[in-house]
């Protein structure tokens, strides 16, 4: 086993396309990281295969953020503890509605209930008139493919010096954001811990086909590279579109940046806890 670097941060996005939640821990589970993506809105103008409103084409709903009303229900299933004690390990239920009751600040500052037809309005606002939106709620995480994404921030640094320009990683929207460097979690996105063995920017492309250790007990296996959109060319503050982000990506690195991951062994993951290359 080798530690490749440490968790620099940890996110969760209630409501699919919508701003994120910054964590000190999560649950990772085999549906995806507790509470991430649970709400999505269907549009009945989305192309097959991706049925969701999102930020490609409403791009105000980054600036729309998310909150649950109760952060430390929501935070984990409440059943974990018993869970754990069954062999072979968690298998938790979800959290009922309550539990997982959900506000969003709109832009304006007002506050909605997730279920408040006020929602579905404003985001209908600049599509077409025969767009149709309709809440959509699931104990499952509703991303694009795969359950759980990681990024390096060392690739986010070698993408801004490739574009020669400040990333704000929220860009790209990750659950686990990581630093090769050995020095905790709080570390920078330039450089890594000498001897480790990795921290190059997209360093983390070698681990497709691996697993990983998160933390004490959690588990993934590296998937796929994380194949990009428009979304990483849109400003996570204003929603302000600069194509040449995702163009770049798309000319030096396949548009992938970052990994997709499948759950092997569920388990909690802290702010600073460290990844092991397990194989």
């Amino acid at each position: 086993m080798t530690i490749i670097g440490t968790v620099e941060s940890l996110w969760r996005y209630p409501v699919k396309s919508m701003g994120g939640m910054e964590e000190p821990e999560v649950f990772v589970g085999f549906a995806g990281v507790y509470g991430d993506r649970r709400y999505a809105f269907r549009s009945s103008a989305a192309r097959k295969g991706f049925p969701y409103l999102n930020a490609n084409v409403q791009q105000e709903m980054l600036l729309y953020l998310p909150q649950y009303r109760d952060r430390e229900r929501a935070a984990k299933p409440s059943n974990l503890v018993e869970a754990e004690i069954i062999a072979p390990g968690a298998n938790p239920a979800n959290g009922d509605e309550e539990d997982m009751a959900l506000d969003v600040i709109l832009p304006t500052c007002e506050v909605v209930a997730v279920e408040d037809p006020v929602l579905i309005e404003r985001l209908r606002e600049g599509l077409s008139e025969d767009t149709e939106l309709r809440l959509v709620r699931s104990d499952r995480a509703l991303t694009d493919c795969r359950p759980v994404s990681l990024i390096s921030l060392q690739t986010i640094a070698q993408i801004e010096s490739e574009l020669g320009m400040a990333m704000d990683k929220r860009r790209f929207r990750a659950n686990i954001y990581f630093d090769f460097g050995s020095g905790g979690g709080g570390g920078s996105a330039s450089g890594f811990g000498a001897g480790s063995g990795f921290g190059s920017g997209f360093g983390e492309d070698d681990f497709v086909g691996r697993r990983m250790r998160l933390g004490s007990k959690a588990t993934v296996m590296v998937l796929e590279r994380d194949p990009r959109c428009k979304m990483i060319s849109l400003d996570p503050d204003t929603g302000e579109h600069n194509p040449e982000v995702l163009r770049r990506v798309a000319q030096e690195h396949d548009a992938c940046a970052g990994v997709y991951c499948a759950v092997l062994v569920e388990g909690l993951v802290k702010k600073g806890d460290p990844i092991e290359l397990l194989e």
